[in-house]
């Protein structure tokens, strides 16, 4: 007889991106063209790194969170409004920009909610421009899938 591992146990997790390297590299690409998209749009990298570090909230994404973490603090992000940022919604350290990019990034990483979807690109179209806009969906939606990765191949935070 069979048993499955307890939740949270030490099950071995296959590294998907080991794995299946071919579309890892794929996504890594897709991650280096949204980030130039993003530059090109005027969107500093403080602003990427929130939206990663706002997605990876959401997704419980321990390993994306370290990583973005640090990448935050060196693009010159304050431990300030790092330590803030899961209830930035209730701070007045974020730009309008800023508070209209983690709204479309939150409504791009969980989009059921239709109501907070229109009200989220409402506003994102009267702050954001076009370029703006379509750079922060692709910045969410490459978080997201690199997220799952992580997730799912329970990559560690050393």
């Amino acid at each position: 007889m069979s048993s499955s591992p307890a939740p949270g146990s030490a099950a071995r997790r296959i590294f998907v991106d080991k794995q299946s390297p071919k579309p890892y590299h794929a996504l890594v690409q897709t991650s280096e063209a949204v980030r130039t998209t993003a530059a090109e749009a005027d969107l500093d990298r403080t602003v990427v790194e929130l939206i990663n570090l706002r997605v990876s909230q959401i997704n419980g994404c321990a390993y994306c969170l370290d990583v973005h973490t640090r990448a935050a603090l060196r693009a010159g992000e304050t431990t300030r409004r790092l330590g803030v940022l899961a209830a930035w919604r209730d701070t007045e350290v974020f730009t309008p920009l800023e508070r209209a990019a983690l709204a479309l990034a939150e409504v791009t990483t969980e989009p059921s909610d239709a109501v907070a979807q229109e009200a989220a690109y409402a506003v994102a179209r009267e702050v954001l421009t076009d370029d703006q806009i379509s750079a922060v969906i692709w910045v969410a939606v490459t978080i997201n899938a690199f997220n799952r990765i992580s997730i799912m191949s329970k990559h560690p935070v050393r």
